[in-house]
């Protein structure tokens, strides 16, 4: 693609101190580049982490589709549970279906109080929901009984209970009529074990209990409020939420977990584009850096390319020449940008760490971003398109100076010196 001369001369001109590669201005080039790429990836890694393990953990624990009866509690469930295995495609797609009793209430211990909320479910399908990424404490999930509760580690703090503490539930949905009007259903039971999944609103806001217990409590015997379905692949659900929709009888509602979460992924999904325009242009600005650049050259060095003309280089060759000195700049800044972001997606948590205990402060808040760690998620595809986008807008800012280059008039040049 590129002659001898081509390179030589090409390469050369970058080692110039006063217009090439040695200036300033390309110098600001090449690091602009490097680390607009950089960040790049290291944010695009970042937002792909928070939308997989957000999206993993709200979806593992909710269920990928979920089935609702719109005037009140499920009684059939495992009638309805064993029509759904039945079903082909349901079989085929299904890896659990877990019956749901849950209700919002305040939980209240030592002086202390929050809001959270109830979840009943049988203890074997806890146990599969939480057997990876989740650490449990205490009594063992197999082991729970009736009248015993699973609480979240954060909430267990906040209400300064440890394994064994009593721990009452205090909700105004199922109020208890009495002669002086209707109560609160209050009710206290045992914390014997304790969970922390990673997630700040599940780890503080979520008690789990045997589901005979829930329906007790919640007063819906027999009941359950929703009816959870697992597939093997999250992101197929259409098939198995149309087939539950033919399947069920009328007043029964099947929703998957992008109907549940819309404004949640809608609202990443944004912030992501978002994200990748306002960094791109750094490597925008760069790559104008690298026309100022490369016009400077060309004017420094209108007396050598007369000279290359008149000895019989082409109009082409001097446009390669200019062609190939600027997006050398890319290519090395898009290089350098590329092995710096990766590294730093890499070990962003030791990172952040760091900083943390350089500055004394929390950068990253579980409260407010719902993780306790900050996550990252390297894809191939988005890195090797990053640096691949800063080469080619690299190779497009030299195209002006190129072609001015190009069109230079040896007659002229070598007439005016």
């Amino acid at each position: 693609m590129f002659s001898k001369l081509e390179r030589k001369v090409a390469f050369r001109y970058l080692g110039a101190r006063r217009r090439g590669f040695g200036s300033v201005i390309s110098w600001v080039s090449l690091i602009g580049i490097m680390l607009g790429v950089a960040t790049l990836i290291v944010v695009m890694s970042v937002m792909g982490g928070f939308h997989d393990t957000l999206l993993s953990r709200i979806v593992g624990m909710n269920g990928h589709v979920v089935v609702y009866y719109q005037d009140g509690a499920i009684h059939d469930y495992d009638f309805l549970i064993d029509k759904m295995k039945q079903n082909k495609i349901v079989s085929e797609n299904a890896i659990g279906i877990v019956p749901i009793a849950e209700g919002q209430v305040m939980a209240t211990a030592n002086g202390n109080n929050t809001g959270a909320m109830v979840r009943g479910i049988r203890m074997s399908d806890l146990a599969v929901k939480t057997a990876t990424g989740t650490k449990i404490y205490g009594k063992a999930l197999d082991k729970i009984s009736d009248g015993e509760l699973v609480a979240g580690a954060s909430l267990t703090r906040a209400l300064g209970v440890t394994m064994g503490d009593q721990i009452s539930l205090v909700s105004a949905n199922n109020a208890t009529p009495t002669p002086f009007g209707s109560m609160p259903r209050i009710m206290s039971y045992p914390v014997m074990s304790s969970f922390f999944m990673g997630m700040y609103e599940y780890d503080s806001g979520y008690i789990f209990m045997p589901l005979e217990t829930a329906q007790k409590y919640l007063n819906i015997p027999g009941g359950v409020t929703h009816i959870d379905l697992f597939l093997r692949d999250p992101e197929d659900t259409t098939d198995v939420a149309r087939a539950l929709t033919d399947l069920l009888p009328d007043g029964f509602v099947v929703r998957d977990w992008r109907d549940l979460n819309r404004g949640f992924v809608g609202a990443l999904q944004v912030e992501s584009n978002v994200m990748f325009l306002i960094l791109m242009l750094i490597i925008i600005v760069a790559a104008f850096n690298i026309v100022s650049s490369l016009v400077m050259l060309v004017k420094d060095k209108s007396k050598d390319i007369a000279v290359l003309r008149t000895f019989g280089v082409s109009r082409r060759s001097m446009m390669k020449i200019f062609i190939l000195s600027g997006t050398s700049i890319g290519i090395l800044g898009a290089a350098f940008g590329t092995v710096l972001g990766v590294v730093i997606a890499i070990y962003i948590e030791p990172i952040r760490q760091f900083f943390q205990w350089a500055t004394g402060r929390d950068l990253f808040p579980a409260e407010l971003y719902y993780l306790s760690e900050l996550p990252s998620k390297l894809v191939l595809g988005d890195v090797v398109g990053i640096a691949l986008i800063a080469v080619l807008l690299a190779f497009l800012a030299t195209l002006y100076p190129a072609w001015k280059a190009a069109s230079t008039d040896p007659v002229e040049v070598l007439r005016n010196e």
